[in-house]
């Protein structure tokens, strides 16, 4: 093991390490387990319905008939994961070209802005019959409407982003003579990195409600329609089960685009300047020595 996993197995080491880390920990393990141990007592001595709130140990029950029994949930987890990672693309895709091209045109801003308005104010769940009608049951509907609900906060946030340059900043590279291609890739992309991010973020996670609600609304695979199934033959204890792994879904997706925002803007995150600082002074060290033996 070497490169990005050797180095961050040993930072989760060094923060294991750390008191003040495993103290929170501790407090954190303590107040999950009482939480846990409370609701398993309360549903083993029938305080609570088991079709409404199962105990816990109905729900790993049911985690361990759908991950190690049936494996039937395996499927569904990637076909909701490939609809919100498609979606994700095309909109964010759409959304940043679109922004791209806003804030390099004034008026094309002025005449886009007003459609971009009216996608966003228009729910979700409202066009979901009318993109089952145009693309049909299978994945590609719920795609589209995924690349619907994305197409906002990336337009937005990227737009924003791009027009918040710093005045003084763009004048000194006029003065220096930069061309508008090094004005926009060296000047106004690091400087809307940080809101394209967090637009992505969200976007990220939006993707996913949005194919989930198109898998309710019509579908025949997919976590949601799993879900639905479970729901309606009353296992809610397999229904849970099965939310919590849209859980895990969107947790994994915005933890991608959270080491993604950290290794692109690094100049954001103290760490992780700190490694590139290092690794560009070794670099440009080994370069000056090779330098100076080639002189010798």
């Amino acid at each position: 093991m070497n490169g990005p996993a050797q180095r961050m197995m040993i930072g989760m080491i060094a923060r294991a390490a750390d008191p003040v880390f495993r103290r929170r920990a501790f407090t954190h393990l303590t107040i999950f387990a009482l939480i846990i141990g409370v609701w398993e007592w309360a549903g083993r001595t029938g305080r609570l319905n088991d079709l409404i709130m199962p105990a816990p140990s109905a729900i790993a029950e049911a985690f361990w008939r759908l991950y190690a029994v049936t494996g039937e949930v395996y499927w569904h987890f990637f076909v909701t994961l490939y609809e919100a990672v498609a979606g994700f693309l095309i909109g964010a895709g759409i959304g940043m070209g679109l922004a791209i091209a806003a804030a390099l045109s004034l008026g094309f801003r002025r005449y886009i802005a007003p459609y971009a308005i009216a996608l966003n104010v228009t729910p979700g769940i409202a066009v979901t019959p009318i993109f089952i009608a145009w693309f049909g049951f299978g994945w590609s509907s719920k795609i589209a409407l995924a690349a619907l609900i994305v197409f906002f906060p990336v337009f937005v946030n990227t737009l924003s982003g791009l027009l918040r340059t710093d005045r003084d900043t763009a004048e000194l590279f006029r003065a220096l003579g930069a061309s508008k291609a090094q004005t926009f890739f060296k000047l106004m992309v690091p400087n809307a990195a940080p809101m394209i991010f967090a637009g992505f973020k969200i976007a990220m996670t939006s993707a996913l409600v949005g194919a989930i609600v198109a898998e309710f609304a019509s579908a025949t695979e997919g976590i949601g329609i799993l879900m639905q199934r479970y729901s309606h033959k009353l296992d809610i204890a397999a229904s849970i089960a099965v939310l919590l792994s849209m859980s895990l879904m969107g947790l994994l997706l915005f933890t991608l685009m959270e080491e993604m925002d950290r290794r692109v803007v690094f100049w954001k995150h103290q760490g992780r300047l700190d490694a590139v600082a290092r690794k560009r002074h070794r670099r440009w060290g080994g370069l000056a020595t090779e330098k100076e033996q080639a002189r010798a």
